[in-house]
């Protein structure tokens, strides 16, 4: 029962991970040149323009969902299970995202690395 805690929660570390990081890129592709808008307006110029972008909190909120859920867990499974499973899910997990929410070009080099490491993963998981 406790491994299947543990996979429950590697599982929604992956999800909300990969969630945040979508909406964070594409709040943060809303807000467009960070340099050029310090250079204009300052820090408070560029902190009111991302905090204002609702994707951003949302990409927050999502990632703190993440955090939690690591800590459960690393509560619940071994370290050496629990971070590398997730850590390497969510790279796979943010290659398909990328490609299909926010349509960048994913290689086939990198698809085919994302596909090697959800094949360690399952080696990992045996």
């Amino acid at each position: 029962m406790k491994q299947a805690y543990t996979w429950a929660a590697i599982g929604l570390i992956v999800l909300a991970s990969t969630t945040g990081d979508v909406l964070l890129s594409h709040a943060m592709k809303k807000v467009g040149d960070v340099s050029e808008l310090w250079k204009r307006h300052g820090l408070l110029g560029v902190l009111g323009r991302v905090l204002a972008t609702p994707t951003f909190i949302l990409g927050l909120l999502a990632m703190a969902v993440a955090f939690y859920s690591l800590l459960f867990g690393l509560s619940w499974g071994d370290l050496s299970l629990v971070v590398p499973a997730s850590a390497s899910l969510t790279f796979v997990a943010n290659a398909f995202a990328a490609r299909i929410f926010l349509h960048e070009r994913v290689g086939r080099r990198r698809m085919m690395a994302a596909l090697l490491v959800a094949g360690g993963v399952a080696l990992m998981a045996i």
